[in-house]
């Protein structure tokens, strides 16, 4: 069952989006207030009414210590797996 939040949908993926998107509120966070694109900007690139970032924002404010938690277990994972594949990959063979 996904539970929403204001235009957050919190379970896709195991981690919050856009309701009815799989834009995450951490990557409109991080476009946001990481990179300096304005919310209206990030908007129109992901195709989404204003409110639904200023939503996302508000959400990840919230939530902060939840999706920074996503994102450590993200970022372990993505690690665990590069280390796997280059013990795994045969000799030769380099990633591009």
């Amino acid at each position: 069952m996904v539970t929403q939040t204001a235009g957050v949908a919190e379970e896709l993926l195991d981690e919050p989006h856009v309701d009815g998107r799989r834009i995450s509120v951490l990557q409109l966070r991080d476009r946001v207030e990481e990179v300096g694109d304005t919310p209206q900007a990030v908007a129109e690139d992901y195709d989404l009414d204003v409110a639904a970032v200023y939503q996302a924002l508000a959400y990840y404010h919230t939530h902060t210590e939840e999706l920074e938690a996503v994102r450590e277990r993200r970022e372990r994972e993505t690690a665990a797996l590069r280390r796997e594949v280059a013990t795994t990959r045969p000799d030769g063979v380099a990633p591009p």
